[in-house]
């Protein structure tokens, strides 16, 4: 029996995203003592969590995000991408924090309302990125087992709209765009959607979003899965991925001059990097989630993940983590395998 985890509307919810891998990633290749209830679709999402009490929250922060108000509406269906005899493909958007977001949504045939899973990809250059990119598997997978599925482009990416500011701070803007998602998901008022089970799944720098997702605004959805995932605390992934790349990564990022100008450096600046790190705020994660890693991935370090499921279990968090020897990250061969273990998870959480 899945459990009845409806969105609270109030004013003013979180948000944080992880600087994940700035290589590519083409991965296929509410709070307690609140009722949650369902907005009108005719209006728009929002959601919001109780302000940090500090004097001052920097807005660049998970303590930030969870201060502002975050919205998501206006799931336009466009035109038809793809029908076969399981779901039909759409281009969509969306509207997120103001920004007009694309992505595509999978609607499987026959009669739902069908439980959705929207998904947060992995880096891939925004110059080069094209909609729907970076989950074609989960996607395609996902929808013929009964899933509406949304991918989220994200903003700055293929035809979503531009935050100059994004990458300087730290990405952030991914994970509004995917909490509008669930937002937009469950206001839209088609009756294909059922808003009352909504997963998310996020690979790579996806994961990273993930991570912030749920700390930032928990509640917000009823169970989520990570592949691959970047570290959960940031400066790890700016040293690894950005300041200091590996061999035959490219050149170091010139943002990171931007950012350590504006934000300082996690020597120099250390409660900066602590504040804006998921796993500070573990205590904060309400709901179940499945970690999947490959040992012998060599862009993302499964030892990430182990640190990671060890901070959210120490907080008395439900957290299962799967390691699969020799895998790398992208998943090859054990890929289907894992999917069986996702769909298991999803099976028990969004039924």
């Amino acid at each position: 029996m899945h459990r009845q985890r409806l969105m609270a509307i109030f004013v003013g919810l979180p948000l944080v995203v992880v600087v994940g891998c700035t290589r590519s990633d083409n991965g296929g290749t509410t709070r307690a003592g609140e009722t949650p209830t369902r907005r009108p679709a005719s209006a728009e999402a929002s959601t919001s969590t109780p302000a940090p009490t500090s004097a001052r929250v920097d807005p660049v922060s998970i303590p930030g995000l969870i201060k502002r108000p975050h919205h998501g509406s206006d799931l336009r269906l466009g035109s038809v991408l793809a029908r076969n005899d399981a779901y039909t493909r759409y281009a969509i958007t969306y509207r997120s924090d103001g920004l007009t977001i694309s992505g595509i949504m999978n609607i499987p045939r026959g009669k739902g309302p069908f439980p959705a899973v929207v998904l947060a990809h992995g880096y891939i250059d925004p110059a080069t990125y094209t909609t729907g990119q970076g989950t074609p598997r989960e996607q395609d997978l996902l929808a013929r087992r009964g899933y509406v599925v949304l991918h989220t482009d994200y903003r700055n990416h293929a035809g979503s709209g531009k935050d100059p500011d994004n990458d300087v701070d730290l990405r952030l803007g991914y994970t509004q765009d995917v909490i509008g998602a669930v937002l937009a998901l469950r206001s839209s008022g088609r009756p294909e959607i059922d808003g009352n089970r909504v997963g998310l799944l996020g690979r790579s720098e996806g994961g990273g979003v993930v991570y912030n997702t749920l700390v930032v605004a928990p509640g917000l959805v009823d169970a989520a899965v990570v592949y691959a995932p970047v570290s959960s605390r940031p400066a790890q992934n700016v040293e690894r991925f950005q300041r200091h790349p590996q061999p035959g990564w490219g050149p170091p990022d010139p943002v990171v001059r931007e950012i350590d100008k504006k934000h300082g450096t996690p020597r120099g600046i250390p409660a900066f990097w602590k504040d804006v790190a998921p796993v500070t705020y573990a205590d904060r994660m309400t709901e179940p989630l499945l970690i999947q890693h490959g040992t012998a991935d060599n862009i993302c370090p499964v030892a990430w993940s182990e640190q990671t499921a060890a901070a959210f279990r120490a907080a008395g968090k439900d957290v299962e983590l799967r390691k699969y020897p020799g895998e790398g990250h992208t998943f090859g061969p054990r890929w289907r395998a894992s999917m069986d273990v996702t769909l298991d998870f999803f099976a028990q959480h969004l039924h």
